[in-house]
């Protein structure tokens, strides 16, 4: 069975920093994508396209030159969905304390090669910790079903 659970780790670099000298949170949403991306796809061992990115904290700002790891999580799977958590941390390499620096879930959904969705691996929470972690994804789900009717109030096509 595949892993559930992935973790990028680089050094910010220069490239990255926005005008206040920090990383550009940009950037910061790519890497999430990107990690996220490796997990729904390790997870489904299937392409996969994102359909909801949700929530995306920033807590605390990435300091060029810091270590930065971004753990991505499945935390709850539909038919053909994955709810992914990602989780960003940042240290300086001199020191062992890491502080969590943004949080976001992202959806996924795996597809064929005609782009149709497909049937993805169940994953079933076994400790508290992934019953509470499904539990928020579900909560999510149901609050997110009364945005996006909010927001096709404004929606024009």
């Amino acid at each position: 069975m595949a892993e559930r659970e992935i973790t990028l780790r680089f050094l910010a670099e220069p490239g990255e920093v926005n005008f206040g000298g920090k990383v550009h949170g940009g950037a910061v949403m790519r890497w999430i994508d990107q990690a996220g991306y490796s997990c729904a796809v390790n997870w489904s061992q299937r392409y996969c396209v994102t359909v909801y990115v949700g929530g995306i904290r920033f807590l605390k700002p990435i300091q060029i030159g810091q270590l930065v790891e971004v753990e991505a999580r499945v935390i709850y799977t539909g038919t053909t969905s994955m709810h992914i958590a990602v989780d960003v941390w940042a240290r300086d390499l001199a020191h062992a304390e890491r502080q969590r620096t943004t949080h976001c879930i992202i959806v996924f959904v795996a597809v064929d090669g005609s782009g149709k969705p497909v049937p993805v691996p169940a994953w079933e929470p076994v400790t508290e910790k992934d019953l509470s972690l499904r539990d928020y994804a579900q909560r999510l789900m149901h609050l997110r079903e009364g945005i996006e009717k909010e927001m096709a109030k404004f929606h024009t096509t």
